[in-house]
């Protein structure tokens, strides 16, 4: 980066109990009032718009342009909460791009906000190790009936109860509407005003960490949301117009300032409002054109400004690749701390389901070789040919730890890009959902559960938006048309029973049911799930630093829906892995020891019968076991 993009990163420290990140776009307050700047090199005139009280422009102000493409004014005509915004020489008003607080949505004025004014209730926390992470992914709009944040802090208790370490908030970046999952946001400054605002989203980090819960963001950095984006307006070398993407022009990343615009707001969320980590949003899909990839810059920006702080970053990118999940020394992430794992993800789907549309065509129904190989050595395509994709997919990945991986059997969007939003608890074998949800619980990757999963919850969670006019209409009838390739909708009249994104009732549907823990199923599930992960903090987790490369080992029966994966963890201890997921028994193979069956103590084994038969030398139908032991044991034996 060169220019503008190379100004100095600063946080502002002006207390022990505030925080505030300075960007380089977004105003700024100086001697003399504010200072705003907007980023048009090629807009002929920009005026700034000052706001009456009722949020309405009421006066308008020249700005100036430097070398750089910046326009500027400093002025005291705008008091922190006053509204502003930019005239273009169309006469079109827009808010700032940066803007922290909008007036009203995302067509309205700005608010000048004073970022500092806050005071942090836990301003001494600094975050968990990467080991201890068992995220809890959740949207804000659809996990309580008041949709807020505040609804969230209400529930902070249950979670932490339930052994979650960590709540990952899907995008909560101002976007067009008051419904929708997020990733259509266009002010990626400006957290949006249905779920509570900056004052929100900050009291819910600090009753988070009161609690000693991380609390993760995922952010968009790949594309804009289709309402409310005025930066083509003003700024279109923001956008390369030759390069497209699923959702219009690609971001221009080869421009210092837009660069710098993306790694700005990584660090003003971990800065400014105390987030422990982030998940960068289908990288594979950020068409970076320089040498250096952003999230390669950015990863290395964060690493650098929180020394000293448990902060966290991790990717979704569907071409397995590894460079930026590699590890260190002592195996500490260099630049991302884990990647999501969609592998492990469509092996238990396909295997729970036998769906085999779509992605899951590269995925095995009648064979558990895919889901051993990921669980011990990472992804299934290695290097692999994919025939969905008709090309070779990924690089080698058993040389990371099982750390560098986040694996989930359920997430927003293997939920919710179905047609009707099915969870997996509705579409496989109670049996083969708890022991898939054993095996998340307890390998030694970081596991992820969605939002609902800990007690089995059966209300779908759909795709739903809140656009209006012709931007709605594209919407419901593309969402429609998306699933004409599939069997099941390749009629028409079937596709009309496809929930019409934009309707309140599909947003309305999606919402959890707490009213289910009364339940004596719903309470089951839940108190199986609590018991997995308090077996996971305490004998799992002590194990998941350290670890030695090429760490996994696999073995999969002929015939058979069955397999067991071995683990060498920290200090040799050997954590094993006996599932079988067919409805028959599996005689277990010679090549199994007695030591490997029953050396070293159970860690956990359902149904509570599977420990007994397996000493016995054979695993029941639908049936998990985990067992540890030290190395020096398993050798002994062998020798």
């Amino acid at each position: 980066m060169t220019g503008a993009g190379r100004a100095k990163i600063e946080t502002m420290t002006l207390s022990d109990d505030r925080f505030a990140y300075e960007t380089l776009w977004g105003p700024r307050f100086v001697e003399g009032g504010a200072e705003f700047r907007l980023w048009a090199p090629s807009a002929p005139s920009i005026e700034l718009a000052i706001g009456d009280e009722a949020g309405k422009p009421s006066d308008f102000l020249a700005m100036e342009k430097d070398e750089a493409g910046w326009w500027r004014l400093t002025t005291d005509r705008i008091a922190p909460g006053g509204a502003y915004g930019f005239r273009l020489e169309s006469g079109l008003i827009v808010p700032d791009p940066a803007s922290r607080q909008q007036f009203g949505n995302v067509h309205s004025l700005s608010v000048l906000v004073d970022p500092a004014a806050y005071r942090w209730e836990a301003p001494e926390w600094n975050g968990r190790p990467w080991a201890e992470t068992v995220f809890y992914e959740l949207h804000t709009g659809t996990f309580t009936p008041a949709g807020t944040f505040e609804g969230i802090c209400e529930k902070l208790d249950h979670l932490k109860a339930t052994g979650i370490t960590a709540i990952e908030l899907l995008p909560v970046a101002q976007f067009g509407g008051r419904r929708g999952w997020g990733y259509d946001g266009v002010l990626l400054y400006c957290p949006h005003e249905a779920y509570g605002g900056a004052e929100g989203l900050k009291r819910l980090v600090d009753e988070a960490h009161k609690r000693g819960l991380m609390v993760f963001l995922d952010v968009v950095y790949n594309h804009f949301g289709p309402d409310g984006n005025y930066l083509g307006a003003y700024a279109s070398e923001f956008f390369h117009e030759d390069i497209h993407t699923p959702w219009g022009p690609a971001i221009a990343y080869d421009e210092a300032p837009v660069r710098r615009f993306m790694i700005d707001n990584a660090l003003f969320w971990l800065e400014e409002y105390r987030i422990d980590g982030l998940r960068l949003d289908a990288i594979d899909s950020i068409k970076d054109t320089t040498d250096t990839p952003l999230v390669k810059e950015l990863a290395a920006a964060v690493r650098e400004r929180f020394p000293a702080r448990h902060v966290h970053l991790t990717t979704e990118d569907d071409r397995n690749i590894t460079w930026h999940i590699e590890r260190g020394e002592a195996g500490k992430p260099l630049l991302v701390s884990g990647e999501w794992n969609d592998d492990v993800h469509h092996t238990v789907h396909v295997l729970a389901t036998h769906e085999q549309e779509g992605y899951y065509e590269d995925y095995l129904k009648a064979s558990v070789s895919q889901l051993a190989r990921a669980l011990a050595t990472g992804f299934v395509f290695q290097g692999d040919y994919s025939a969905h994709r008709d090309k070779k997919v990924g690089t080698s990945s058993e040389h990371l730890p099982p750390t560098a991986f986040v694996n989930f059997i359920q997430n927003h969007d293997q939920i919710g890009n179905r047609a009707f939003g099915e969870r997996l608890t509705d579409l496989a074998s109670r049996r083969m959902v708890e022991c898939a949800q054993a095996i998340l619980l307890l390998s030694p990757q970081i596991p992820l559960m969605f939002m609902g999963e800990e007690w089995g919850e059966t209300h779908p969670f759909c795709f739903f938006t809140d656009f209006d006019g012709e931007l709605g209409e594209a919407v419901s009838n593309g969402r429609r048309a998306e699933f004409a390739k599939f069997a099941a909708f390749r009629d028409e009249h079937s596709r009309d029973l496809i929930p019409d994104p934009n309707s309140l009732t599909t947003f309305a549907a999606s919402s959890l049911d707490w009213s289910v823990l009364k339940r004596p199923n719903h309470r089951r599930r839940l108190a199986q799930v609590r018991r997995l992960l308090a077996i996971r903090q305490d004998v799992i987790v002590p194990l998941l630093n350290d670890i030695p490369p090429g760490c996994g080992s696999y073995h999969v029966a002929d015939g058979s829906l069955a397999f067991s994966v071995a683990w060498t963890l920290k200090d040799g201890q050997v954590l094993h892995l006996f599932a079988n997921l067919d409805d028959e028994p599996w005689p277990l193979p010679s090549s199994l020891t007695s030591t490997d069956l029953t050396g070293g103590h159970l860690v956990h084994a359902y149904p509570a019968e599977a420990d007994k038969a397996l000493a016995e030398g054979s695993l029941p139908g639908t049936s998990v076991v985990f067992r540890l032991a030290h190395q020096s044991l398993i050798a002994g034996a062998v020798a």
